[in-house]
């Protein structure tokens, strides 16, 4: 089962169940999957306009790769929203997002320890000969592939900037 089917068999599932908050999220994460799908017909019509309806229907799906990576730019939001709650003294509604970011997080795949994504950070620096901060580009740019959907870009870069100038 492809991860759109899953969001959609939750959502049925939820909705059935009652779980208004995990309604909400999913019915969100299905608008946003959506808007990307309609991003990306527009472009591929764009390129090609001879298209046939039902071919440009087949190339403008997303993959599971672009799916994660819509949720994970969800959850991104959802984070910082929280953060920016916390310090407007708004706890209740930090606590929302929270657990609109766990509901979203059990979409993604297994997430690295900051364990982990240091040893993969070395290894790109090693790969890459990167020597300080300039060089910099040039590690994000080899270990992004690696990483993506499984770690937070902010935690990787933060690791990035520290054993750079160490």
């Amino acid at each position: 089962m492809d991860l759109r089917e899953q969001i959609n068999k939750e959502l049925n599932e939820a909705f059935k169940g009652k779980e208004e908050l995990k309604v909400s999220v999913l019915r969100m994460l299905t608008a946003a999957l959506l808007n990307k799908e309609k991003e990306k017909r527009y472009k591929i019509s764009k390129e090609n306009s001879s298209m046939e309806e039902k071919e440009l229907a087949e190339k403008s799906a997303l993959s599971n790769e672009e799916i994660v990576d819509v949720i994970s730019s969800e959850v991104k939001k959802r984070k910082e929203s929280a953060q920016e709650y916390e310090k407007a003294g708004r706890t209740e509604l930090a606590e929302k997002e929270k657990k609109e970011t766990e509901i979203l997080q059990k979409y993604l795949p297994e997430q690295l320890s900051e364990e982990e994504v240091k040893k993969l950070v070395q290894e790109a620096i090693q790969q890459t000969g990167a020597k300080d901060q300039k060089d910099m580009g040039k590690v994000m740019g080899a270990l992004m592939p690696k990483v993506k959907g499984k770690a937070d870009g902010g935690l990787v870069s933060k690791i990035v900037k520290e054993l750079l100038t160490s």
